[in-house]
């Protein structure tokens, strides 16, 4: 597994890069001359003590791990895949390219409000000018005014931005933890060695295809789609919205769904729109069901569908979000002997570290 961090000053892509050291048995690769000196190390205006393996990134690293080109560093991972590697030093979008080209790479990006980098940047310059010599002119601290224009250039430059990077991030975090603690144990329950980050599971895949399906719906209430598989191959897929040659649900087709009612599951017996579920079904036919076949789901389905489902011989039902009637649906099964379950993949996209319960 190889996993490159990228993000904005003081946001602390060094420090959950030594996370991943510590507790994981990550090493650290570095391009150029090695690792630069640790402006994210400071967590909200705390910095590591002195004899902390956080107070200081810059250990002097193995020649080994030091590469001069992204092309050097990547052929020497490759051969090593198995292995954990972490790397801070994405300089720009061509490197990323070529990083996100092997199957065992993972981008994270950590980012901050700026007030809260600003006073880690401040802890920081405090933490320097107090470790210096008294010999000699003191280091001016910098301003406010100025860390925000270093900021705006690090994250916007035409060239050498890394904004870009972030936006590319498939987990991006935001860092407002409070402590090292804090960090270090909301990095804990993020799971992010989870290989369905870089091979989705069947069930990743097949959710993510059911997703899909439903950006196709035109349903005014609800946007499902659904994907039925057997032997992990799609035989069908479906989504919400009116039957063939009538006007699209979107475009006044439906008057239960257009009529602005917010009651979830009532008036069913009024809507024209076929279900994500009915539609798939319809286009398999029972006969290229037949036993094993999976139906997966972005919802929970009514119970109407779930007594379709059963007729037709699904003899499993996948969902991610859950729906009014899902005790109705579960009883429909259970007495059926279909099995129901419900996915949960790991986080991605903006996880907030302040608040872990959400990832656990």
């Amino acid at each position: 597994m190889f996993i490159g961090i990228c993000g904005s000053i003081c946001a602390g892509k060094r420090t959950i890069a030594r996370y991943l050291v510590d507790h994981h048995g990550f090493t650290q690769l570095y391009l150029g001359s090695g690792p630069s000196s640790g402006a994210d190390d400071a967590v909200d205006g705390v910095t590591p003590p002195s004899n902390s393996s956080l107070s200081n990134t810059s250990d002097s690293p193995n020649d080994q791990h030091t590469f001069s080109t992204p092309d050097d560093l990547l052929d020497f991972v490759t051969k090593r895949w198995r292995e954990r590697w972490v790397t801070t030093d994405i300089p720009s979008e061509p490197v990323l390219d070529l990083y996100t080209r092997r199957p065992f790479f993972l981008l994270l990006s950590v980012d901050a409000p700026l007030t809260v980098r600003w006073r880690r940047f401040q802890a920081r310059q405090t933490h320097l000018l107090s470790s210096t010599t008294t010999t000699g002119p003191k280091e001016t601290p910098e301003t406010l005014e100025t860390f925000v224009a270093l900021s705006d250039a690090h994250l916007y430059n035409p060239t050498t931005g890394t904004h870009p990077l972030l936006a590319r991030a498939t987990v991006r975090l935001l860092n407002t933890s409070p402590s090292l603690a804090h960090l270090y144990a909301t990095l804990g329950k993020l799971d992010l060695l989870n290989p369905d980050r870089l091979r989705p599971s069947w069930d990743s895949y097949f959710m993510s295809l059911a997703s899909l399906a439903a950006q196709r719906s035109n349903c005014m209430k609800r946007r499902v789609g659904c994907v039925v598989v057997r032997d992990k191959r799609v035989i069908s897929t479906g989504y919400n919205g009116t039957p063939r040659g009538l006007r699209n649900c979107g475009e006044g087709g439906c008057g239960r769904c257009n009529s602005g009612d917010g009651s979830s599951g009532g008036g069913l017996a009024t809507c024209l729109c076929i279900h994500a579920e009915e539609n798939a079904l319809l286009e398999a036919g029972r006969e290229r069901l037949r036993d094993g076949a999976v139906l997966y789901c972005d919802t929970c389905p009514c119970r109407t569908c779930s007594i379709k489902i059963v007729q037709v011989g699904v003899g499993e039902v996948v969902y991610s979000q859950g729906y009014s009637m899902d005790g109705e649906t579960a009883a429909v099964f259970r007495e059926a002997g279909v099995k129901l379950r419900q996915f949960v993949p790991p986080a991605n996209g903006l996880i907030h570290l302040e608040k872990p319960e959400l990832s656990t």
